[in-house]
């Protein structure tokens, strides 16, 4: 499932983690034949007409009249050249620039055309009235999940934990929508879904821990201007590398202080990883940050010998354990004696019920991928990786790891298509574009690094941000059964900012018996709202 894309290795595994994974990766969505051929041509930049439409969602019985607004805004590579464009996206008349040869557009400056769906409550006063700006991750994903599953006013329904069937699927209101509490925008990374890349060295410009972030900054400096929303209290809503950007962008929006800022199953620092810590010899902890997720995962499929009744008391011991006796031994290396090793590994298989000899062969350190292909391996199944409560027949019952992950097969194609049919029939946007779910595949595509700036490492961006403005809140979320960004490992990281003691009250958990996606699952979804509406109540005044 690896790409062979110019990132360092712990952030190429940590691209899976996004919701472009799997077959997704495969699922282009192409209107018609038609379509596909006029997105072959090169597309001219500038600011196509926003598309207004108006609509009404039911949340918690209340019926709530919305305006959405799709539409794009065109960001710069450097704020000196950003600030030269208007809104519209062209050269601003006094900007004393020339404009760029219509000939040779490859020539012109690197532009982001950012597509965004924003949603807003009818009747509300602005300066009151929240507004939260929500985006996937990847890199390299659109933000179709979030957008199609979370909190917009219509979500695909899906069958939890079941492949669904075919089209057709059901676009339905979605009564855990959240603008009960605030205006929603939903943001697609440039070169994802609607947004677009353009001029000399696009690729450098906008794909790369900063560059991205600094392209989601100055989108939303624009949004705030051109809908006069510079007074409302703001929020920002990441999931999986979503994450991340949400720390680097915070710190990046100087002299813009947020209510607050929500991470979804989240991970900062790309050592953290499960995907493959064998490849970053020496640093064991990613194993130990997993293993409550690895015993989650056999509590769920009835694997343990001795299953506890309930599974929160049973992961406390198990987290104990993980930072305690278990990377004690690891931290030993090639020193640890046989008969500590053979009690470690007989405890390990306790809490995740694969074998003994299984664990002692792979020296007690056992990756994601392997523990997904390993789990129930007897029945040639293969456990899911964004959500371990999927499975699916195994592709190569000799593999040593997962070769797919069943939950993103499960649920992409209903999201593709919904994403698609939702657009240009309610949102009216788009019917000569395609959409693309992710960046993937696409020419040039690649990750910038930042070793200069402390590697994949970006817990320092959210602790700046933090200390900055000591009243922003932080509401860190996720599930169980997530094996991309294991719950425990979100934890850990914020227990490891580095910030003063008095601000970790700033942070608040709540996590969920689900996987990566904490809202395919109806009932969760709904206390998901819940919590995030009652996060925000709680902020909105910057109490």
């Amino acid at each position: 499932m690896m790409r062979n894309l110019s990132l360092s290795r712990h952030l190429a595994l940590v691209l899976l983690a996004a919701f472009a994974v799997g077959n997704s990766l495969q699922l282009r969505a192409l209107d018609d034949k038609k379509s596909e051929k006029a997105s072959e041509a090169p597309e001219a930049p500038g600011s196509p007409a926003d598309s207004i439409t108006e609509g009404t969602v039911t949340v918690g019985g209340q019926a709530i009249a919305y305006k959405a607004v799709a539409g794009t805004l065109t960001v710069g590579a450097t704020n000196s050249q950003d600030a030269l464009l208007g809104l519209d996206g062209k050269l601003l008349p006094d900007s004393g620039i020339k404009p760029p040869d219509k000939d040779k557009p490859e020539e012109a400056p690197a532009t982001a055309r950012i597509f965004y769906a924003a949603y807003f409550k009818k009747g509300a006063a602005t300066e009151s009235r929240p507004i939260t700006f929500i985006y996937n991750g990847g890199p390299g994903s659109s933000t179709m999940w979030l957008h199609m599953g979370s909190f917009g006013p219509r979500r695909v329904a899906t069958t939890d934990t079941v492949h669904e069937a075919a089209a057709p699927y059901k676009i339905v209101n979605n009564d855990s929508s959240l603008l009960d509490v605030s205006d929603l925008v939903f943001i697609d990374a440039p070169g994802t879904g609607f947004s677009r890349v353009f001029g000399k060295d696009k690729e450098k410009a906008f794909w790369g821990i900063d560059e991205d972030a600094h392209a989601f900054e100055r989108f939303i400096r624009r949004f705030l201007t051109k809908y006069d929303r510079w007074n409302s209290p703001k929020y920002l809503f990441g999931e999986s590398y979503g994450t991340p950007r949400s720390a680097v962008l915070s710190a990046a929006l100087q002299n813009v202080d947020l209510n607050g800022i929500i991470l979804l199953s989240a991970i900062l620092s790309f050592d953290n990883s499960v995907d493959e810590p064998k490849l970053n010899p020496g640093v064991d902890q990613a194993y130990a940050l997993a293993l409550p997720t690895y015993a989650a995962s056999a509590w769920y499929h009835h694997k343990l010998t001795n299953p506890p009744a309930a599974l929160e008391p049973f992961l406390k011991e198990v987290e104990d354990y993980a930072l305690g006796e278990y990377m004690s031994a690891l931290l030993q290396g090639s020193e640890l004696p046989e008969a500590r090793k053979q009690a470690v590994a007989e405890k390990l298989h306790e809490y995740t019920g694969l074998p003994v000899a299984y664990l002692l062969k792979s020296d007690l350190r056992v990756s994601g991928g392997a523990f997904s292909k390993t789990l129930d391996d007897a029945e040639g199944i293969t456990t899911g990786r964004l959500d371990t409560r999927y499975q699916g027949p195994d592709y190569d019952p000799l593999s040593e790891e997962a070769q797919y992950d069943p939950q993103s097969n499960a649920i992409s194609s209903a999201y593709t298509t919904a994403i698609n049919k939702y657009m240009r029939e309610d949102l009216k946007f788009g019917d000569n574009w395609t959409y693309k779910p992710s960046a993937y595949g696409e020419p040039g595509f690649h990750w910038q690094e930042r070793y200069a700036e402390g590697g994949q490492n970006v817990m320092p961006d959210l602790a700046k941000k933090l200390k900055e403005n000591p009243k922003t809140k932080v509401l860190l979320a996720g599930g169980y059964y997530d094996l991309a960004t294991p719950f425990f490992e979100g934890i850990y990281e914020m227990h490891h900012l580095p910030i003063p003691q008095s601000l970790q009250a700033n942070i608040s958990y709540k996590y969920y018996q689900a996987g990566h996606m904490i809202y395919v699952n109806d009932g969760i979804l709904k206390q998901f709202h819940e919590d995030v509406a009652a996060f925000i109540k709680a902020t909105e005044s910057a109490k």
